[in-house]
C-alpha cells in the first residue's frame, strides 16, 4: 500500500523514532509532525495534551496516512487507547514496545524509567511493566530540563551534563540494571547520560521496538508498501522549518528536504470517527 506511515511528536524527538523506522523500512514513505511551538507536552495538562494529540492526528488523516506512530511518550500516555478504539488504521505508541525490551534485557527486574513530569505522572511505563512481570521492580523519575535542553540543540557540553548530573541524583543508590529513556528526546542524550550510570546498566530506547512493531502490524494487515521507487517522506512543523531541517540533518543525519510549518490551532481538536 502506498500510503505513508504518520508519525507524531511534540517536537524533535519522535526523529529518533522515526529514524529507526526509515532504517528498518526503508521502503517506507514517513509523513512527520513536529509540534515544535508547543513543545514540551511533558508539562501541561492531561486535556491540553489530548487536544494537541487529536489535532495533530487528525492533520495526518488529512495526508491519507495507513497507520499512525505516536512517538511522543506523554501523548501515548493519554491518547493512545481512546486512538485505537476510533480509528480504523493501526495506532502504535511507544510505551508497551519500551517496556517488553526492557523486561527482556533486565536480569534482577529492578528497572528505572526517565520521562517528562506528564509520562512519569501517568504511571503508564510502571502500569506497563508489572503488567509483563509483577515481579519488576520500578524506580520512576521525572527529568523536566531535558526536553527543553533538545529542543535548544543542547546535548553535549557543561550545560547538559550539569543537567544530567542533577537530573539523574535521585537514582544514585539504587540497584536497577535496566533504564528506559521515557521520552523520544532523551536517545539524544544518551552518551551523556550513559556517563553518569555504571556501565553494567543497560539503556532502553524504545524506537527499535516500536519500529519492530510496525514493521509487524505493516506485514500483519498487508499494507506494507511493495514500489520500488525510492520514497518521499514529509515533514511538518509548527514552529520554523529551517530549524527543524537544521536539527534533523545535522543531530540525526535524515533528508528533510520536505519540511513545511503548519498551523495546527485551526484544526479540529475532537476525533475523527473510523477514519480510513
Amino acid at each position: 500500500m502506498d500510503r505513508p506511515i504518520g508519525i507524531i511528536d511534540s517536537g524533535f524527538g519522535g526523529l529518533t523514532v522515526a529514524q529507526e523506522i526509515m532504517r528498518q523500512l526503508p521502503k517506507e514513505t514517513i509523513c512527520y509532525i513536529g509540534d515544535t511551538l508547543r513543545c514540551p507536552y511533558g508539562p501541561r495538562p492531561v486535556d491540553e495534551v489530548r487536544k494537541f494529540t487529536w489535532q495533530m492526528i487528525n492533520r495526518l488523516l488529512e495526508e491519507n496516512v495507513k497507520m499512525i506512530v505516536i512517538a511522543c511518550n506523554t501523548a501515548t500516555a493519554v491518547v493512545l487507547e481512546e486512538a485505537r478504539s476510533l480509528l480504523s488504521i493501526p495506532v502504535v505508541g511507544v510505551i508497551q514496545p519500551g517496556a517488553i525490551s526492557a523486561i527482556q534485557s533486565s536480569n534482577n527486574q529492578h528497572i528505572a524509567v526517565i520521562g517528562t513530569t506528564g509520562t512519569i505522572t501517568s504511571n503508564a511505563y510502571a502500569t506497563a511493566l508489572v503488567a509483563i512481570s509483577e515481579q519488576v521492580t520500578v524506580e520512576s523519575l521525572a527529568c523536566p530540563f531535558f526536553v527543553p535542553l533538545v529542543e535548544q540543540g543542547i546535548i553535549d557540553g557543561e550545560e547538559a551534563e550539569r543537567v544530567v548530573e542533577e537530573s539523574l541524583k535521585p537514582l544514585k543508590n539504587t540497584d536497577f540494571d535496566t533504564l528506559i529513556l521515557g521520552c523520544t528526546h532523551y536517545p539524544l542524550l544518551k552518551p551523556v547520560i550513559e556517563s553518569f550510570l555504571p556501565a553494567s546498566v543497560t539503556i532502553i530506547s524504545s524506537g527499535e521496538e516500536t519500529a519492530r512493531e510496525v514493521s509487524s502490524l505493516l506485514f500483519h494487515h498487508s499494507i506494507n508498501r511493495k514500489s520500488s521507487v525510492e520514497p518521499e517522506h514529509q515533514f511538518f512543523t509548527t514552529g520554523v522549518a529551517e530549524s527543524f531541517k537544521h536539527f534533523a540533518s545535522k543531530w540525526l543525519a535524515i533528508d528533510t528536504k520536505n519540511v513545511a510549518s503548519i498551523s495546527l490551532g485551526s484544526s479540529l481538536v475532537f476525533p475523527t470517527m473510523n477514519r480510513q
